[in-house]
């Protein structure tokens, strides 16, 4: 089962729906205008409400980033070996930083995007125009209710600037946060359908003429946090009153001086959860037919 944000063709408002594969047949799920609202209820409301839909099949859909109104994305840095090793590679003055965080009690956390930024399946992600190294991370992402949660899992393309990083690590949001940066999808599996959410292995390939330029594989099983410890820490001082998404983490890495190009198609797949396709343009000029659909 998945549970799905999407449009129809009636040209009607972004619906909720459950879909019991992908692609396959949407139904509504009734009484829920957006992911937010359902992410209001506790986690057995939820699964309840799940478990007795019974809404009108949707007809042709388009799938949509299953994050809306007041939802945030937030990311977690330096969880896996490979990230520290990737943070540390590319910093000229601060590689220390990334050691220590790796083995700190307290997580690297940030903001990643408000939900309206974010692109789904099948749509474009940027590379900043003032960039010269960029790279996709592909992290499993935690979908959180307003109570902290773990409600279910989708997967994140957290886009990063690995020049503008590297040069200096208090510049991590101009490396992460701009238009173009965060895509999250195609839906959402629920935590109670997936057993193990540390076994699940995670592929990256990045197609760049038609041909793949790079690829590699890994599981969550490498991942050196847990996910109740990183989902407590985004709650422990704030609210997320329709809920959150917290991508965990990025197991794989393209090595320097690997960078994406306009026109490269990313894609991210994760066992159990997903695939998540976005084609890759360069700066916000490129986002300029997505940013007004916004």
């Amino acid at each position: 089962m998945h549970i799905v944000r999407y449009t129809t063709g009636d040209g009607g408002p972004p619906r909720v729906g459950l879909a019991q594969r992908l692609p396959g047949e949407v139904r509504e799920l009734d009484g829920f205008a957006t992911v937010g609202e359902l992410l209001r209820l506790r986690l057995p409301e939820i699964q309840e409400r799940c478990a007795s839909a019974a809404g009108p099949a949707a007809g042709t859909v388009r799938l949509l980033p299953p994050v809306d109104g007041r939802m945030e994305v937030w990311a977690a840095g330096v969880t896996y070996r490979r990230s520290r090793e990737a943070r540390v590679a590319e910093s000229e003055r601060a590689a220390s930083v990334y050691e220590l965080v790796y083995d700190a009690d307290r997580p690297e956390l940030f903001f990643k995007s408000a939900a309206w930024r974010v692109t789904g399946d099948g749509g474009q992600v940027s590379v900043r125009a003032d960039s010269s190294v960029n790279v996709p991370e592909p992290e499993l992402a935690l979908v959180l209710n307003r109570h902290g949660e773990i409600v279910g899992y989708t997967v994140c393309n957290d886009m990063s600037s690995r020049s503008i990083e590297g040069e200096n690590p208090l510049y991590l949001p101009q490396a992460k946060i701009y238009l173009g940066a965060c895509a999250v999808g195609p839906a959402i599996r629920p935590a109670w359908e997936v057993p193990d959410p540390y076994a699940l292995e995670i592929t990256l390939t990045i197609r760049r003429e038609g041909g793949v330029v790079w690829d590699g594989r890994s599981a969550t099983s490498e991942l050196h946090r847990k996910l109740d410890e990183l989902a407590g820490y985004l709650f422990r001082e704030d609210v997320f009153p329709d809920g959150a998404v917290l991508a965990t983490g990025t197991s794989l890495v393209p090595e320097l001086p690997f960078t994406l190009l306009p026109g490269d198609e990313i894609t991210i797949a994760i066992g159990e959860v997903g695939t998540l396709v976005s084609t890759v343009v360069r700066g916000k000029a490129g986002m300029g037919p997505l940013a007004a659909d916004l």
